[in-house]
Protein backbone atom coordinates (compact mmCIF):
# COMPACT_ATOMS: atom_id res chain seq x y z
CA UNK A 1 0.00 0.00 0.00
CA UNK A 2 1.38 3.37 -1.02
CA UNK A 3 1.05 6.18 1.50
CA UNK A 4 2.19 9.77 0.92
CA UNK A 5 2.36 12.17 3.83
CA UNK A 6 2.99 15.90 4.16
CA UNK A 7 2.62 18.49 6.90
CA UNK A 8 2.49 22.23 7.40
CA UNK A 9 2.67 24.26 10.57
CA UNK A 10 1.32 27.72 11.30
CA UNK A 11 1.63 29.77 14.46
CA UNK A 12 -1.29 28.10 16.25
CA UNK A 13 -2.01 24.96 14.24
CA UNK A 14 -0.42 22.05 12.45
CA UNK A 15 -1.87 20.47 9.32
CA UNK A 16 -0.89 17.10 7.90
CA UNK A 17 -2.15 14.91 5.10
CA UNK A 18 -1.97 11.22 4.46
CA UNK A 19 -2.78 9.97 0.97
CA UNK A 20 -4.11 6.43 1.02
CA UNK A 21 -5.49 4.27 -1.79
CA UNK A 22 -9.06 5.05 -0.62
CA UNK A 23 -8.58 8.82 -0.35
CA UNK A 24 -6.78 11.54 1.57
CA UNK A 25 -7.06 12.25 5.29
CA UNK A 26 -6.14 15.80 6.28
CA UNK A 27 -5.57 16.36 9.98
CA UNK A 28 -5.65 19.68 11.82
CA UNK A 29 -4.41 20.08 15.39
CA UNK A 30 -4.30 23.20 17.57
CA UNK A 31 -6.40 26.30 16.89
CA UNK A 32 -8.09 27.31 13.64
CA UNK A 33 -8.79 31.03 13.60
CA UNK A 34 -8.55 34.15 11.41
CA UNK A 35 -4.75 33.91 11.41
CA UNK A 36 -4.63 30.49 9.69
CA UNK A 37 -8.09 29.57 8.32
CA UNK A 38 -7.24 30.65 4.76
CA UNK A 39 -3.97 28.73 4.99
CA UNK A 40 -5.90 25.61 6.07
CA UNK A 41 -8.48 25.97 3.28
CA UNK A 42 -5.67 26.31 0.70
CA UNK A 43 -3.94 23.24 2.16
CA UNK A 44 -7.16 21.22 1.82
CA UNK A 45 -7.74 22.55 -1.72
CA UNK A 46 -4.33 21.24 -2.81
CA UNK A 47 -5.21 17.82 -1.38
CA UNK A 48 -8.67 17.80 -2.98
CA UNK A 49 -7.25 18.37 -6.45
CA UNK A 50 -5.42 15.05 -6.34
CA UNK A 51 -8.19 12.72 -5.15
CA UNK A 52 -11.90 12.11 -5.14
CA UNK A 53 -12.31 11.48 -1.40
CA UNK A 54 -11.14 13.86 1.35
CA UNK A 55 -11.68 13.30 5.06
CA UNK A 56 -10.84 16.13 7.47
CA UNK A 57 -9.77 14.86 10.87
CA UNK A 58 -10.48 17.86 13.08
CA UNK A 59 -10.57 15.92 16.35
CA UNK A 60 -7.33 17.62 17.44
CA UNK A 61 -8.68 21.18 17.19
CA UNK A 62 -8.99 22.79 20.62
CA UNK A 63 -10.50 25.98 19.18
CA UNK A 64 -12.17 27.01 15.92
CA UNK A 65 -13.39 30.52 15.18
CA UNK A 66 -15.90 31.77 12.66
CA UNK A 67 -13.09 32.15 10.12
CA UNK A 68 -12.63 28.38 10.42
CA UNK A 69 -16.33 27.91 9.68
CA UNK A 70 -15.93 30.10 6.57
CA UNK A 71 -12.98 27.92 5.54
CA UNK A 72 -15.23 24.84 5.81
CA UNK A 73 -17.70 26.43 3.41
CA UNK A 74 -14.86 27.26 1.02
CA UNK A 75 -13.72 23.62 1.23
CA UNK A 76 -17.30 22.50 0.55
CA UNK A 77 -17.42 24.61 -2.64
CA UNK A 78 -13.98 23.43 -3.84
CA UNK A 79 -14.75 19.75 -3.24
CA UNK A 80 -18.13 20.08 -4.91
CA UNK A 81 -16.52 21.73 -7.95
CA UNK A 82 -13.88 18.97 -8.10
CA UNK A 83 -16.61 16.33 -7.68
CA UNK A 84 -14.78 15.05 -4.62
CA UNK A 85 -16.57 13.53 -1.62
CA UNK A 86 -15.56 15.12 1.68
CA UNK A 87 -16.55 14.94 5.32
CA UNK A 88 -15.13 16.06 8.65
CA UNK A 89 -14.66 14.30 11.97
CA UNK A 90 -15.20 17.13 14.47
CA UNK A 91 -13.65 17.82 17.85
CA UNK A 92 -15.96 19.04 20.64
CA UNK A 93 -15.00 22.64 19.72
CA UNK A 94 -15.89 22.07 16.06
CA UNK A 95 -19.16 20.31 16.97
CA UNK A 96 -20.10 23.28 19.18
CA UNK A 97 -19.45 25.75 16.34
CA UNK A 98 -21.44 23.60 13.90
CA UNK A 99 -24.43 23.52 16.28
CA UNK A 100 -24.45 27.34 16.28
CA UNK A 101 -23.40 28.19 12.71
CA UNK A 102 -24.76 25.17 10.81
CA UNK A 103 -27.97 24.15 12.58
CA UNK A 104 -29.36 22.56 9.39
CA UNK A 105 -26.28 20.29 9.13
CA UNK A 106 -25.40 21.28 5.56
CA UNK A 107 -21.70 20.44 6.04
CA UNK A 108 -20.87 16.72 6.00
CA UNK A 109 -19.82 15.17 9.31
CA UNK A 110 -18.49 11.67 9.95
CA UNK A 111 -17.10 9.59 12.81
CA UNK A 112 -14.23 7.10 13.09
CA UNK A 113 -16.80 4.29 13.22
CA UNK A 114 -18.36 5.43 9.94
CA UNK A 115 -15.13 6.33 8.14
CA UNK A 116 -12.51 3.56 7.84
CA UNK A 117 -9.88 6.00 6.52
CA UNK A 118 -9.75 7.61 9.97
CA UNK A 119 -8.69 4.31 11.50
CA UNK A 120 -5.80 3.82 9.06
CA UNK A 121 -4.53 7.36 8.64
CA UNK A 122 -1.82 7.76 11.20
CA UNK A 123 -3.30 9.67 14.14
CA UNK A 124 -1.53 8.27 17.20
CA UNK A 125 -3.66 5.61 18.79
CA UNK A 126 -5.96 5.27 15.76
CA UNK A 127 -5.16 1.62 15.32
CA UNK A 128 -5.94 0.98 18.98
CA UNK A 129 -9.56 2.13 18.66
CA UNK A 130 -10.67 -1.07 17.00
CA UNK A 131 -8.95 -3.26 19.61
CA UNK A 132 -10.80 -1.50 22.43
CA UNK A 133 -14.14 -2.38 20.86
CA UNK A 134 -13.52 -6.13 20.72
CA UNK A 135 -15.11 -8.27 23.41
CA UNK A 136 -12.94 -11.02 24.81
CA UNK A 137 -14.62 -13.83 26.73
CA UNK A 138 -13.01 -14.68 30.07
CA UNK A 139 -12.82 -18.16 31.54
CA UNK A 140 -14.87 -18.65 34.69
Amino acid sequence: MSVAQSWQQSRTAQFSSCRLPGGTVITADGELDAANADEFAAYVERGARRCKRVILDLRGLKFIGTAGFSAMHRINVVCSGAQAYWAMAPSPAVARLLRVCDPDATLPVTTPLDEPLLLTAGRPGAGEARALLQLVPQAR
